[in-house]
Protein backbone atom coordinates (compact mmCIF):
# COMPACT_ATOMS: atom_id res chain seq x y z
CA UNK A 1 0.00 0.00 0.00
CA UNK A 2 1.11 3.51 -0.93
CA UNK A 3 1.78 6.08 2.56
CA UNK A 4 -0.17 9.24 2.19
CA UNK A 5 1.34 12.36 3.42
CA UNK A 6 -1.17 13.93 6.05
CA UNK A 7 -2.84 16.83 4.83
CA UNK A 8 -0.59 20.47 5.07
CA UNK A 9 -2.23 23.17 6.64
CA UNK A 10 -3.34 26.40 4.76
CA UNK A 11 -2.28 29.81 5.83
CA UNK A 12 -3.38 33.16 4.06
CA UNK A 13 -0.02 35.11 4.34
CA UNK A 14 -0.13 39.36 3.85
CA UNK A 15 2.47 41.01 1.67
CA UNK A 16 3.15 44.56 1.60
CA UNK A 17 6.76 45.43 1.83
CA UNK A 18 8.55 47.21 3.53
CA UNK A 19 5.87 46.93 6.10
CA UNK A 20 5.43 42.76 5.80
CA UNK A 21 8.71 42.48 4.28
CA UNK A 22 9.29 40.03 0.70
CA UNK A 23 12.46 38.95 3.25
CA UNK A 24 10.35 38.17 6.12
CA UNK A 25 7.39 36.82 4.11
CA UNK A 26 9.72 34.40 2.54
CA UNK A 27 11.27 33.40 5.68
CA UNK A 28 7.96 32.36 6.74
CA UNK A 29 7.83 30.23 4.36
CA UNK A 30 10.93 28.89 4.40
CA UNK A 31 10.29 27.74 8.14
CA UNK A 32 6.94 26.85 7.68
CA UNK A 33 6.62 25.10 4.12
CA UNK A 34 7.44 21.64 5.58
CA UNK A 35 3.81 21.23 7.27
CA UNK A 36 2.20 24.25 5.50
CA UNK A 37 0.97 25.46 1.99
CA UNK A 38 0.47 29.36 1.36
CA UNK A 39 -1.63 31.91 -0.36
CA UNK A 40 -1.04 35.47 -0.32
CA UNK A 41 -2.75 38.16 -0.21
CA UNK A 42 -2.29 42.31 -0.23
CA UNK A 43 -4.02 45.33 1.21
CA UNK A 44 -6.00 44.97 -2.36
CA UNK A 45 -9.89 43.89 -1.85
CA UNK A 46 -10.24 39.76 -1.76
CA UNK A 47 -13.18 37.93 -3.32
CA UNK A 48 -15.51 36.95 -1.19
CA UNK A 49 -14.69 33.21 0.44
CA UNK A 50 -10.34 33.96 0.05
CA UNK A 51 -10.27 32.83 3.62
CA UNK A 52 -12.91 29.91 3.65
CA UNK A 53 -10.20 27.23 2.89
CA UNK A 54 -7.81 28.53 5.33
CA UNK A 55 -6.46 27.66 9.03
CA UNK A 56 -4.29 30.59 9.60
CA UNK A 57 -3.99 34.33 8.38
CA UNK A 58 -0.30 35.34 9.20
CA UNK A 59 1.77 39.05 9.18
CA UNK A 60 5.10 38.93 9.20
CA UNK A 61 7.59 42.00 10.51
CA UNK A 62 9.30 44.85 8.47
CA UNK A 63 10.34 48.22 8.88
CA UNK A 64 7.06 50.99 9.39
CA UNK A 65 4.95 52.16 11.23
CA UNK A 66 2.32 50.16 12.80
CA UNK A 67 -0.15 52.92 12.53
CA UNK A 68 -0.40 52.17 8.96
CA UNK A 69 -2.94 50.01 9.74
CA UNK A 70 -5.83 51.99 8.75
CA UNK A 71 -4.41 52.63 5.07
CA UNK A 72 -3.21 48.58 4.79
CA UNK A 73 -6.90 47.10 5.95
CA UNK A 74 -9.43 49.85 4.73
CA UNK A 75 -10.73 47.03 2.38
CA UNK A 76 -9.69 43.67 4.25
CA UNK A 77 -9.88 44.83 7.99
CA UNK A 78 -13.37 43.32 9.04
CA UNK A 79 -13.10 40.32 6.61
CA UNK A 80 -9.52 39.55 8.60
CA UNK A 81 -11.39 40.02 12.43
CA UNK A 82 -13.97 37.94 11.18
CA UNK A 83 -11.85 35.31 10.17
CA UNK A 84 -10.73 35.27 13.83
CA UNK A 85 -13.58 35.76 15.95
CA UNK A 86 -15.44 32.65 14.06
CA UNK A 87 -12.44 30.46 14.81
CA UNK A 88 -9.45 30.95 12.72
CA UNK A 89 -6.20 31.50 13.51
CA UNK A 90 -3.83 34.46 13.78
CA UNK A 91 -0.18 34.32 13.42
CA UNK A 92 1.78 38.06 13.71
CA UNK A 93 5.20 38.14 13.77
CA UNK A 94 7.08 41.60 14.80
CA UNK A 95 4.60 44.28 13.05
CA UNK A 96 2.42 41.61 12.63
CA UNK A 97 2.46 40.99 16.48
CA UNK A 98 1.61 44.91 17.17
CA UNK A 99 -1.64 44.96 14.74
CA UNK A 100 -3.29 42.44 17.50
CA UNK A 101 -3.34 45.00 20.05
CA UNK A 102 -6.51 46.69 20.62
CA UNK A 103 -5.37 49.56 18.84
CA UNK A 104 -5.70 47.70 15.63
CA UNK A 105 -7.70 44.17 14.91
CA UNK A 106 -8.12 44.04 18.91
CA UNK A 107 -7.53 40.32 19.27
CA UNK A 108 -6.08 39.93 22.73
CA UNK A 109 -8.74 41.53 25.42
CA UNK A 110 -6.56 43.08 27.90
CA UNK A 111 -3.66 41.73 27.20
CA UNK A 112 -1.40 44.91 24.83
CA UNK A 113 1.56 44.65 22.53
CA UNK A 114 4.21 47.12 23.89
CA UNK A 115 7.41 48.54 22.39
CA UNK A 116 10.05 46.27 23.89
CA UNK A 117 12.56 48.96 23.65
CA UNK A 118 10.28 51.35 25.97
CA UNK A 119 9.64 48.73 28.98
CA UNK A 120 11.13 48.61 32.12
CA UNK A 121 14.42 47.09 32.23
CA UNK A 122 14.65 46.47 28.63
CA UNK A 123 18.13 44.71 27.46
CA UNK A 124 18.00 47.48 24.35
CA UNK A 125 16.25 50.67 23.89
CA UNK A 126 17.65 51.23 20.19
CA UNK A 127 15.39 49.48 17.86
CA UNK A 128 17.76 49.01 14.84
CA UNK A 129 18.51 44.94 14.34
CA UNK A 130 19.97 43.56 16.72
CA UNK A 131 20.41 39.89 18.67
CA UNK A 132 18.64 40.03 21.86
CA UNK A 133 18.37 37.29 24.52
CA UNK A 134 15.46 35.31 25.14
CA UNK A 135 14.49 32.54 27.29
CA UNK A 136 12.66 30.16 24.87
CA UNK A 137 10.89 26.79 26.26
CA UNK A 138 13.40 27.04 28.51
CA UNK A 139 16.42 27.08 26.58
CA UNK A 140 18.43 30.51 26.62
CA UNK A 141 19.79 31.74 23.00
CA UNK A 142 19.58 35.28 21.30
CA UNK A 143 17.19 35.61 18.42
CA UNK A 144 17.08 38.87 15.52
CA UNK A 145 15.12 41.52 16.61
CA UNK A 146 14.27 44.85 15.24
CA UNK A 147 11.72 46.86 17.66
CA UNK A 148 9.15 43.75 18.06
CA UNK A 149 6.77 43.77 20.74
CA UNK A 150 6.34 42.45 24.22
CA UNK A 151 3.05 41.26 25.76
CA UNK A 152 1.62 42.84 28.45
CA UNK A 153 -1.36 41.80 30.88
CA UNK A 154 -2.64 38.69 32.86
CA UNK A 155 -0.49 36.45 32.21
CA UNK A 156 -3.02 33.85 33.21
CA UNK A 157 -4.82 34.61 30.26
CA UNK A 158 -2.12 33.26 27.50
CA UNK A 159 0.68 30.83 27.53
CA UNK A 160 4.12 32.68 27.49
CA UNK A 161 6.70 30.52 24.73
CA UNK A 162 9.67 32.61 25.16
CA UNK A 163 10.30 35.59 27.65
CA UNK A 164 12.87 38.56 26.96
CA UNK A 165 15.75 38.94 29.95
CA UNK A 166 13.47 41.57 32.06
CA UNK A 167 11.36 39.56 32.30
CA UNK A 168 8.43 40.34 29.82
CA UNK A 169 6.95 37.77 27.32
CA UNK A 170 8.44 37.71 24.08
CA UNK A 171 6.21 34.88 22.19
CA UNK A 172 2.40 34.08 23.24
CA UNK A 173 -0.56 31.94 22.56
CA UNK A 174 -3.73 33.38 23.83
CA UNK A 175 -6.67 31.23 22.38
CA UNK A 176 -5.98 30.94 19.08
CA UNK A 177 -4.02 33.81 18.07
CA UNK A 178 0.01 33.26 18.36
CA UNK A 179 2.38 36.59 18.84
CA UNK A 180 6.31 36.70 18.19
CA UNK A 181 7.97 39.76 19.25
CA UNK A 182 12.07 38.56 17.81
CA UNK A 183 12.61 36.75 14.35
CA UNK A 184 12.88 33.37 14.13
CA UNK A 185 12.36 33.33 10.84
CA UNK A 186 15.40 35.37 10.07
CA UNK A 187 17.77 33.84 7.32
CA UNK A 188 21.47 34.33 7.36
CA UNK A 189 21.95 37.16 5.24
CA UNK A 190 20.04 38.86 7.42
CA UNK A 191 22.94 38.68 9.91
CA UNK A 192 25.25 41.28 7.54
CA UNK A 193 27.24 42.95 10.60
CA UNK A 194 30.03 40.99 11.94
CA UNK A 195 28.35 41.68 15.58
CA UNK A 196 25.43 40.04 14.07
CA UNK A 197 26.62 37.14 12.15
CA UNK A 198 28.32 35.44 15.28
CA UNK A 199 24.82 35.19 16.52
CA UNK A 200 23.38 33.18 13.19
CA UNK A 201 21.24 30.40 14.23
CA UNK A 202 21.76 28.28 10.88
CA UNK A 203 18.14 27.85 10.74
CA UNK A 204 17.35 26.16 13.62
CA UNK A 205 15.07 29.22 14.67
CA UNK A 206 12.71 28.28 12.05
CA UNK A 207 12.28 25.29 13.11
CA UNK A 208 11.40 26.55 16.68
CA UNK A 209 8.81 28.72 14.52
CA UNK A 210 7.32 25.72 12.75
CA UNK A 211 6.76 24.32 16.27
CA UNK A 212 4.75 27.05 17.86
CA UNK A 213 2.78 27.45 14.79
CA UNK A 214 2.24 23.44 15.15
CA UNK A 215 1.00 24.02 18.73
CA UNK A 216 -1.22 27.14 17.41
CA UNK A 217 -2.92 24.60 14.94
CA UNK A 218 -3.85 22.06 17.70
CA UNK A 219 -5.72 25.33 19.05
Amino acid sequence: MMSVSPAKGRIALFVHHPRCSIQSVNGIIKSLEEHYVFKTFTKHEIEEGFFDDVDIVCFAGGIGDSDAYDFLFRDNGDSIRGFVQNGGRYLGICMGAYWADRHYFNLLGDVSADQYIRRPNTCTRRYYSKAVECNWNGTTDRFFFYDGPAFIGNELSFTTVARYTNGDPAAIIKGRVGLVGPHLESQEFWYDKPYLHKHWHKDTHGKLLLNFVDRLMEK
